[in-house]
């Protein structure tokens, strides 16, 4: 270890940052096209000079000329050599594409808008232990939540559960899917679409999420098959064929997720499936340096002053075992660090 940190040069370590720095005017840079719709606009009509993407948009054309050059040099545009600039392939799905499983718009906002009001709090949190925890926040904060979280919530829907054996058949046939944390309700209606004969309720303690989730079942006209309620999760006990929780499990209090875990898992039918998104924090610092716990590192920082605590596997896998649930758990990594857990009672 002495010997490789001797081969690093000063220099070398100078690039890191710029790099890194080079990385905040870029995610600055993608939200300014997300929210002025350049990235809809490129989409829509591509090979458009600088100057057309500004009148089309409504915007000043030299700042939106700045603005193209910029992100062909970052490879985020392309442009043939007369300057018609078009996405670079696939950012129409993860720029341009709301609905899109890989849209990371939201994900995007929620840096530039949560994170960074979130982290000119830090040196006074630093100081004080200080929390601002997620609920309460407003219906601004739980959009940049929610669709930071859609494409796990359509992809959880779409292709993790038609995956488990015995599910869809118990779902089909009248079957029930419970949600913890079902924030605004994308998920419910995600999943009330995949599986028609299906039964879904949703349960979450942030009033604003709930009021918000209520309307979106009220306008898809499906009040007569979703349930949305501020309630314990107890209180349903042996009543589902599955228990779903897409990024809450951190989010949960280390102190009470014994009882949240042990509660949840009550509710399953015998043979019954728990479904937990989340990510694992690294249990020892050589783990700390691999790939696949870059973003958990960051959400845990990034969350830091939520006060939010990223379990490792080994107390993820306590809590499912503890919780009566002695079948195999499953463990599978999908995107940039997400982990799948998936168990039966």
């Amino acid at each position: 270890m002495a010997e490789a940190a001797s081969q690093i040069t000063a220099d070398a370590q100078v690039a890191r940052i710029f790099e890194w720095r080079r990385g905040f005017n870029t995610i600055h840079l993608i939200d300014l096209g997300v929210h002025l719709g350049l990235f809809r606009a490129l989409a829509q009509t591509p090979g458009l000079s600088g100057a057309e993407l500004a009148r089309q948009s409504g915007l000043h054309a030299p700042y939106v000329e700045v603005w193209c050059k910029t992100a062909y040099g970052l490879e985020i545009l392309d442009a043939d050599p007369g300057g018609k600039y078009r996405l670079a392939p696939h950012f129409d799905a993860i720029l341009a594409s709301p609905g899109h499983p890989r849209y990371l718009g939201g994900y995007v906002r929620l840096g530039t808008e949560v994170a960074a009001e979130d982290f000119r709090r830090c040196r006074e949190a630093f100081a004080s232990g200080m929390a601002k925890p997620f609920q309460g926040r407003g219906d601004h904060f739980n959009q940049a939540i929610a669709e930071s979280t859609q494409g796990l919530q359509i992809v959880t829907a779409k292709k993790i559960l038609p995956a488990l054996a015995g599910l869809p058949e118990r779902l089909a046939a009248g079957g029930a899917i419970l949600e913890i944390g079902c924030g605004t309700g994308n998920f419910l209606l995600q999943a009330a679409k995949a599986f028609p004969g299906a039964r879904l309720s949703g349960v979450d303690i942030d009033d604003e999420s709930l009021a918000k989730a209520r309307d979106k079942v009220l306008q898809a006209g499906l009040t007569g098959r979703i349930s949305v309620h501020k309630e314990k999760v107890d209180d349903a006990a042996g009543s589902f064929d599955a228990v779903v929780m897409i990024e809450v499990l951190h989010e949960i209090a280390p102190q009470i997720r014994p009882a949240v875990v042990g509660a949840a898992a009550r509710t399953l039918k015998s043979g019954g499936w728990m479904v937990i998104i989340d990510e694992t924090y690294p249990s020892t610092l050589e783990e700390a340096r691999r790939p696949e716990f870059r973003f958990p590192l960051q959400t845990g920082f990034e969350e830091l002053i939520w006060g939010n605590v990223i379990p490792t596997r080994e107390e993820q896998e306590s809590l499912l075992r503890d919780a009566g649930l002695k079948g195999q758990v499953n463990r599978e990594l999908i995107g940039e660090g997400f982990t799948v857990l998936t168990t039966r009672r």
